[in-house]
């Protein structure tokens, strides 16, 4: 049985838990990446903060239910796997890892998945 070897990640300080309440989003600039960070259900999750159907912000629009919903045409991507999970968006956007110490909302833009 062979296992999987992952690169390690260098996390960076993306802002501050309470800088985030439960169903909503910021948007942040980590190593020249827009990065919107979000909370759903308690979760902390951090996607691409860019559309990708229209070249908007994911973070001005609303968080809900594991969601975020692009303010612009109503596309909403899955928070954990950047899917669309709704039309007119049809292509997901980068997701990344996240890790929560202390205060701190730390993300991994190496690690960017599609």
């Amino acid at each position: 049985m062979t296992a999987d070897v992952q690169p390690t990640q260098a996390y960076v300080r993306a802002c501050s838990t309470s800088a985030l309440r439960d169903e909503s989003a910021i948007g942040v600039e980590i190593e020249g990446e827009f990065v919107c960070i979000a909370k759903s259900r308690g979760e902390v999750f951090a996607l691409a903060d860019i559309c990708s159907h229209a070249d908007v912000n994911l973070s001005d629009g609303d968080v809900e239910d594991g969601t975020v919903e692009c303010w612009l045409h109503g596309s909403r991507f899955d928070l954990r796997t950047g899917n669309p999970t709704g039309l007119p968006a049809n292509r997901p956007v980068p997701t990344y890892p996240v890790k929560i110490d202390g205060d701190d909302i730390l993300v991994a833009i190496s690690g960017s998945e599609l």
